[in-house]
């Protein structure tokens, strides 16, 4: 089974992003079944970012961030989605299939679409530039969480359209929704993301890590009293990472009084050094090494390619472009 995901470059990753799809994509990729092909969306980047160098130094810093979780380039095709001849010209063709309405009643177009000044093309058509890379790579489930559920409905009817009115050429992709992933609460409760400046980074230094985990909003309770542990952001997090009997430790701690909201955090703070220790090592060695980054991903540039040529060599043969 052919399984594609992707990651943004418009920022830092962040442990919400490790918890909810690194680890499980590469969880993924042990399985001799899943055949996962992991790319990083420069391009899609582009409907924020508009620094050419940002978007360079982000592309790069995800690269060593997968590469430091454990990704194996040798069982995972790892690539640049600017890289890959051909998904702009896919993009273009299923656009031509693709009712306006559709995309009007896209969940990111109508959340700014208040505003019609702030909206770019890009972000507009933005689900068939994701469609266009799931089908050039045959896709077959798309891991993702229920927020974009929507985005792999398109993708599945546009290639349906395609499909029908041209000849069988793609695969119609399908969702792949772990209900068992949790997202996490970000330091201020909503959930954890860029775009909130709410994101606790296992890769930042001591410093700054330290900074964000006391950063952490909570209540007034004080220490002798208890508390609610499934209320507490900090608990959340934690539960994310620790093991059961860890959990279950500072659950009682919580439920029995005694334990103050400072206490907790350091004690998430250790845990997370604790648990990306050698990750963060890796990281470090492999965020400056920009020739050994660009080497993998085009290795797994050329393995995507020749993906990407078999479907539009299929597309070429029905339509005559």
């Amino acid at each position: 089974m052919r399984v594609l995901t992707a990651v943004q470059c418009t920022g830092k990753l962040h442990l919400g992003n490790i918890m909810s799809a690194m680890f499980p994509t590469i969880k993924l990729s042990e399985k001799e079944d899943n055949d996962v092909f992991v790319f990083l969306a420069d391009m899609h980047s582009l409907t924020t970012i508009k620094n050419a160098h940002e978007l360079s130094d982000n592309t790069y810093y995800a690269a060593a961030c997968w590469l430091a979780l454990g990704l194996d380039p040798e069982k995972i095709t790892f690539y640049r989605q600017s890289r890959i001849k051909g998904v702009c010209d896919l993009t273009w063709i299923i656009n031509c299939l693709t009712p306006f309405p559709m995309l009007a009643n896209a969940h990111a177009f109508k959340s700014k679409s208040q505003k019609l000044s702030d909206v770019n093309v890009g972000l507009f058509d933005y689900p068939i530039l994701m469609a266009a890379d799931i089908l050039l790579m045959q896709g077959e489930r798309v891991p993702v969480g229920k927020d974009q559920k929507q985005h792999i409905e398109i993708a599945r009817d546009v290639a349906n359209t395609f499909n029908n009115t041209f000849g069988e050429v793609f695969v119609l992709p399908k969702e792949m929704i772990d209900d068992k992933i949790v997202l996490l609460p970000g330091t201020d409760g909503q959930k954890m993301s860029k775009s909130y400046h709410n994101t606790i980074d296992v890769f930042d230094s001591d410093e700054q890590l330290y900074k964000s985990v006391m950063s952490i909003k909570t209540d007034s309770r004080r220490p002798e009293e208890p508390k609610q542990p499934e209320e507490c952001i900090i608990f959340n997090i934690y539960k994310s990472i620790a093991c059961e009997q860890d959990i279950n430790s500072l659950r009682n701690k919580y439920l029995s009084g005694g334990m103050s909201y400072k206490d907790a955090k350091e004690l998430l703070y250790e845990t997370i050094r604790q648990k990306f220790h050698s990750a963060r090592e890796r990281f470090n060695a492999f965020k400056d090494d920009l020739p050994m980054l660009a080497k993998v991903l085009q290795c797994g540039e050329e393995k995507a390619q020749a993906v990407a040529d078999k479907t539009l060599q299929k597309i070429r043969e029905i339509l005559p472009i």
